[in-house]
């Protein structure tokens, strides 16, 4: 699963890396080490052709739900149920997202407890594939704009080369060159599918990993120190 990651760009840098249009106020993004569940990030999506920034709620809500912090947020759809699971198919066919992160943490578990490690490319970010979805606030009126609020889930598959050393599951990631077709409504389910298992297991090859501190483990810690190497014993 991806359950933590780090995102150290400012909304400016991820505007000029997606090539977003500003038309719109786009969100304002303080740089964080340790993104977790329930916390707002910016991702890019497209409306009418043009790419934009949107700041969105990690963890999707059912629109059943009665309240929009209610309940465990689903923070992940598996890339083998994600064109069927009825909390998914619709927004994997018409909201696809992209979710920039410098890398990603996973734990594994050893005599000394649970071990964090960071999992990234060596000097690039990587572009994880989400998908969104949106609440409807029933105490605002029908045609309230801020009548529907956006929760997103990063999309995951089984682990490839380095990844897979550390846990059995990855998110399924971007290339550059795929971006379009993705966040475009043109492709069917089967073709998004496809696109993402390619692009996915090209991206894993170039993964690194390294031991972090637990300090990441809380979610209160954070900063580029989290970042650093450890030496385990």
């Amino acid at each position: 699963m991806c359950g933590r990651f780090a995102m150290d760009k400012e909304t400016d840098d991820l505007i000029r890396e997606f090539m977003t249009e500003t038309g719109r106020p786009a969100p304002e993004w303080t740089p964080s080490w340790n993104v977790a569940p329930t916390d707002q990030v910016p991702v890019v999506r497209e409306h009418a052709g043009k790419r934009q920034l949107e700041s969105v709620r990690w963890g999707i809500v059912s629109p059943s739900s009665p309240t929009f912090g209610g309940g465990k947020p689903v923070i992940n759809a598996r890339i083998e149920t994600v064109a069927t699971n009825g909390l998914f198919k619709g927004a994997f066919a018409t909201s696809r997202c992209i979710v920039s992160a410098a890398g990603y943490y996973e734990w594994q578990l050893t005599e000394n407890g649970k071990q964090p490690y960071f999992i990234h490319h060596p000097g690039t970010d990587v572009a994880m594939a989400g998908i969104v979805r949106a609440w409807p606030d029933r105490s605002k009126a029908s045609d309230d704009p801020d009548r529907w609020r956006l929760s997103m889930a990063i999309i995951t598959r089984d682990a490839h080369v380095a990844p897979g050393e550390v846990h059995d599951r990855m998110p399924a990631c971007l290339t550059p060159d795929t971006y379009d077709d993705w966040l475009g409504g043109e492709l069917s389910p089967d073709d998004a599918l496809a696109l993402l298992d390619s692009s996915s297991f090209e991206v894993a090859h170039d993964f690194h990993y390294y031991p972090v501190s637990k300090a990441v483990n809380s979610v209160k810690n954070d900063g580029p120190q989290l970042l650093a190497p450890v030496e385990l014993d």
